[in-house]
């Protein structure tokens, strides 16, 4: 696919989600913007998986921690008799997301293969238990953002979150900034020293590449990434609880990669508005009827099929289709010859 190709579906897109609020209901709207929240998610866990080839099953934990720093900065600055400045917030929570990341990266990437993957999990039960367990934020119980953010300049208020289509732009925003800033980064240095130690790590170091390096900074970022998307998470639903940080949305978001397809920026776009849909579907007892209290069960075996069906995601049916006319050709090249 050539460059100009693989830009305009992007672009193409995030022109169609820009006008897509004049024709959604209340629920519709709702239910875009938590895909476009989960896309920036799926999207920041591709930066380790599909670009690097470090598989988290703690990603969950940055989402978690961004969501809290998010509802905790906005109601103490509401408590202060301040109205919590949107930037700011965003701000607090990548930066905690991405400290928490910089503590984990730096102990966990000193391992490799499962023993990487079952120590992110661990640090990500540390944090959910913190959480869970602690009077620290709520409890089990979760805290509530009573007070949505507003971006004001010059006295004016630009964006006020507590607004519908406000948030849904906010959204647009970061998913369209997230995207393109990670294209950049695939197309940069770091990004073929990323791709270079995911295919052969060994390789890169006697080629001189501090490879620890690299893996760390795509760790932070990464979780940095994942702490925003916490962030917009916990403002449009108003609050955050600690199963934000289990395991379960460590899995999904995973899941979401595998549906889209693991290695394309897209394919994380289209698992997370795949995964998102077949739970709604799922969990539809207008539609299903009493199959619907067995969401679960039908969506993994969904997921099983997709797998199995097409190995490389959704995004590999373009490529079947686009390689049924040449196999078509040289069958026809075959019968022609003799």
């Amino acid at each position: 696919m050539t460059a100009q190709r693989a830009w305009f579906v992007p672009v193409l897109f995030a022109v169609g989600l820009a006008f897509l609020p004049m024709v959604l209901t209340p629920y519709t709207h709702d239910l875009v913007v938590k895909i476009g929240i989960l896309a920036v998610f799926a999207l920041s866990l591709e930066l380790l998986v599909g670009m690097t080839g470090l598989v988290s099953l703690g990603h969950a934990a940055f989402l978690g921690i961004g969501a809290y720093v998010c509802v905790i900065s906005a109601e103490r600055l509401a408590g202060q008799g301040t109205a919590a400045a949107l930037p700011l917030l965003l701000l607090a929570s990548i930066a905690a997301a991405a400290l928490y990341a910089l503590f984990v990266g730096a102990l966990s990437l000193r391992t490799k293969g499962v023993y990487f993957i079952m120590v992110t999990l661990a640090f990500a039960q540390m944090a959910y238990f913190v959480f869970h367990d602690t009077k620290l934020a709520g409890g089990s119980d979760g805290l509530f953002l009573y007070t949505k953010p507003v971006l004001d300049v010059a006295g004016r208020t630009l964006l006020n979150l507590e607004r519908k289509l406000d948030i849904y732009y906010v959204v647009w925003a970061v998913l369209v900034c997230t995207y393109g800033f990670l294209a950049l980064i695939h197309r940069s240095r770091f990004g073929r020293a990323l791709a270079g130690i995911r295919v052969n790590e060994q390789r890169m170091r006697a080629a001189g590449y501090s490879t620890y390096g690299y893996k760390l900074a795509a760790f932070v970022l990464a979780g940095a990434l994942a702490g925003l998307a916490g962030a917009l998470l916990s403002i449009k639903d108003g609050a955050v609880n600690p199963e934000l940080l289990s395991w379960h949305e460590s899995g999904a978001v995973l899941l979401m990669l595998i549906l889209g397809g693991i290695g394309h920026l897209r394919g994380a776009v289209i698992g997370a508005i795949a995964f998102t849909l077949l739970k709604e579907l799922y969990q539809s007892e207008a539609l299903l009827g009493p199959l619907a209290k067995h969401w679960q069960m039908t969506l993994g075996f969904t997921i099983i099929a997709f797998v199995a069906l097409l190995p490389k995601g959704l995004i590999g049916i373009g490529q079947r289709l686009r390689a049924v006319p040449a196999d078509a050709k040289v069958f026809a090249a075959k019968v022609k010859h003799g």
